[in-house]
């Protein structure tokens, strides 16, 4: 298959390659343009995928341009996460990082050739007036008084604004169009309102900034955009961005056009809800391994493959729709099950002490790291006490219970069969100590008498076992659309992490952060990239190794 035909199609590379067959462009540029007011999301990384894809895909260029409009709510380790989580995925942008704040000076010469065509006025109506004034989607909305200043007092009140001598709110600059439109964002829409905030690019310079939606399309024209792709809810909006730039002078108009954006079961997808859970303490920051920001995922184990693939599945379309959350588990979970090694690791252990192995004897068994042979192997000790887990043994049990069980024989990963006679037990009837036997002629083989098994379990030797703490995270919140609740919060799990304390094999004292591991019969985790330390070691739960959703119906 060619390069060309192995590429995703959906109705914008249609529209690209119908633009490029008719002359009207003979490249592709494109750009991925967030706001640096919080960390980046797996609706983001949808769009990185789509912009950077395309650019490519077809040789083209793709920007990385932060629409720093609004620095009350910016911050430079927002914009320093976010070209972190876009070279992560796997991208670059073309040339330097872009800012919209470096067209401030010609955006603010736009704004005034708009005033002088008598197509922007300085409106000093409060923002309860303003809203009065704007009317509702089923009445048309009245012309503010000051809509008829004449043009030069309009230059100078909004040389004023700019010289910081209204207050913040006094005023702002709007656009004239019309205030009749059956779309709310041609009614006269503010385009520079007065901020005195400092500016992470460009300091105290300036005390008016211009509104997103005027700054967005003369930063594309300004760049040369060929396709401005944006999501749904910008599509009346490109109404207005088609109209600033019919009405100012300016050589490149570039056209904007819609997909749907992601909506992912179990999250929410709003910057402002995701800023409400880090700040009122719900998680532990925006990379939280619970969040579903691009550096949420990545801590708790999520590969930059993965990520991709599954912006791969979904595809780009027009229709809105709700992903469903096992379309991405299954995504890492093919990539980690062909890629992660195997490890063993105990959450919830039992002591168990073979009778019969010499009390000062240590084995080293050799393990394979994968059940593909190209991974080799590992060593791992083996002794007379061992940790297994608490769920794997019961005194007794029916057929279907395929682990340890008082005279029953089960196979030990990579080790030899044992057979447990009895338990010690603490005061509240938990079993603390399994006593076992084993056969010493079953390493690596079945007995000759032709015995078999109940089953195969793994374990940790208890003198080489390094503690660790275990956190079992899971999805946030209960319902599969928090979002449309009244109070988002009220439907958190309270279940959505769960810390263990276990033990697992030596050789995980060096596992890298972020670098996954399959915990055998546990699931994929890997080594935090903020708590874990060989000296502390702290793994996260990435996903178990099937949806146990599924079964309890979420």
């Amino acid at each position: 298959m060619s390069e060309a035909e192995n590429r995703p199609s959906n109705f914008i590379r249609h529209i690209i390659d119908e633009d490029l067959k008719s002359g009207k462009h003979d490249t592709v540029h494109t750009r991925f343009p967030p706001e640096p007011n919080g960390y980046l999301h797996i609706g983001h990384a949808k769009s990185i995928c789509l912009n950077f894809g395309i650019a490519q895909d077809y040789q083209g260029a793709c920007n990385l341009r932060f629409d720093d409009t609004n620095p009350e709510k910016e911050d430079i380790d927002y914009v320093n996460s976010i070209q972190q989580d876009v070279k992560w995925l796997g991208f670059d942008w073309d040339g330097e990082v872009c800012y919209s704040s470096n067209y401030f000076d010609l955006l603010y010469a736009y704004a005034e050739e708009l005033i002088q065509k008598g197509l922007a006025f300085v409106c000093f109506l409060n923002a309860d007036e303003a809203r009065e004034y704007r009317g509702t989607l089923s009445q048309p909305g009245k012309n503010s008084p000051y809509r008829d200043t004449p043009v030069e007092e309009n230059l100078a009140l909004f040389r004023k604004m700019r010289a910081g001598e209204f207050k913040e709110g006094e005023c702002s600059l709007r656009a004239k169009i019309d205030m009749s439109s059956s779309f709310m964002c041609m009614r006269d829409p503010v385009i520079y309102r007065v901020r005195f905030a400092h500016h992470h690019q460009t300091g105290d310079k300036w005390c008016i900034y211009p509104m997103y939606d005027f700054t967005h399309c003369i930063s594309d024209a300004i760049e040369g955009i060929t396709h401005s792709l944006c999501t749904l809810e910008f599509q009346d909006n490109r109404r207005l961005y088609d109209w600033v730039l019919e009405n100012i002078t300016i050589e490149t108009v570039p056209h904007q056009y819609e997909f749907s954006r992601l909506n992912l079961e179990y999250t929410v997808m709003s910057k402002r809800k995701l800023n409400t859970l880090v700040t009122d303490g719900h998680v532990n920051g925006w990379n939280d391994p619970r969040m579903l920001t691009i550096a949420g995922l990545r801590r708790r184990g999520y590969t930059a493959a993965s990520i991709v693939e599954f912006c791969k599945r979904i595809g780009v379309t027009k229709m809105e729709n709700m992903v469903e959350m096992p379309m991405l588990e299954a995504c890492i979970r093919d990539d980690l099950n062909a890629n992660a090694p195997r490890a063993m690791a105990v959450l919830d252990p039992i002591k168990v002490v073979i009778e019969n192995y010499p009390e000062d004897k240590v084995e080293q068994l050799s393990a394979p790291n994968h059940p593909s042979e190209d991974m080799g192997e590992r060593i791992v000790p083996f002794s007379r006490e061992l940790y297994i887990e608490a769920e794997d043994f019961r005194e007794e049990a029916n057929k279907k219970f395929k682990r340890l069980v008082i005279g029953k024989e089960v196979r030990l990963r990579n080790a030899y069969m044992i057979k447990a006679e009895r338990c010690d037990k603490d005061e509240n009837g938990n079993v603390t100590t399994v006593y076992c036997t084993y056969d010493d002629t079953t390493l690596g083989k079945n007995p000759e008498d032709g015995r078999k098994p109940k089953g195969v379990i793994h374990w940790v030797s208890a003198e080489h076992a390094k503690p660790a703490e275990i956190r079992l995270y899971d999805r946030l919140f209960t319902v599969a659309n928090p979002a449309a609740e009244e109070d988002f919060t009220a439907v958190l799990n309270p279940e959505s992490l769960v810390v263990k304390q276990g033990v697992v094999e030596p050789s995980l004292v060096k596992a890298e952060a972020e670098h996954a591991y399959q915990f055998e019969r546990q699931g994929y985790f890997c080594a935090d990239s903020v708590d874990s330390s060989p000296e502390a070691l702290v793994f996260n739960r990435t996903v178990g190794l099937r949806d146990t959703w599924a079964k309890i119906g979420g």
